[in-house]
């Protein structure tokens, strides 16, 4: 049976701007520009899950989220579960706080970046509803 991981996915918006964290080359799909998150662990709820890895990663507190869509995507490897949350209510100034690159990338831009190929349904209901 394939491994199924559950991951909480924050797409923080900041005036037509979404913050990305490029992924370490030694991790899957890494190398690629991704939306910030982390597993959700045992007994954690989602914005639980998520407050906690974006003040681990990207040093930012998020004081509301609300879910937006889940999807599960099926890489030869591995299932992948992704909880995807808007955060649009933070503090804190983002940087990357495990070495990793971090960048507020306009909207408009977006397609000049790599993503995993989990996130390209994000993308695309990212911009649908977003893009101008």
């Amino acid at each position: 049976m394939t491994k199924v991981v559950h991951v909480a996915v924050g797409v923080i918006l900041r005036q037509q701007q979404v913050l990305l964290a490029l992924r370490p080359d030694k991790l899957h799909q890494g190398g690629r520009w991704e939306f910030p998150g982390g597993k959700v662990e045992a007994g954690e709820s989602t914005a639980q899950a998520l407050s906690r890895e974006l003040a681990e990663e990207v040093a930012l507190t998020v004081h509301s989220s609300s879910p937006w869509f889940e999807l599960t995507y099926d890489y030869p490897e591995k299932t992948v579960r992704l909880d995807i949350h808007l955060v649009q209510d933070f503090s804190g100034e983002a940087q990357g706080l495990e070495g990793q690159p971090v960048r507020w990338v306009p909207l408009s831009e977006l397609a000049q970046y790599q993503f995993p190929d989990a996130n390209q349904p994000i993308l695309d209901k990212l911009l649908a509803e977003f893009g101008r």
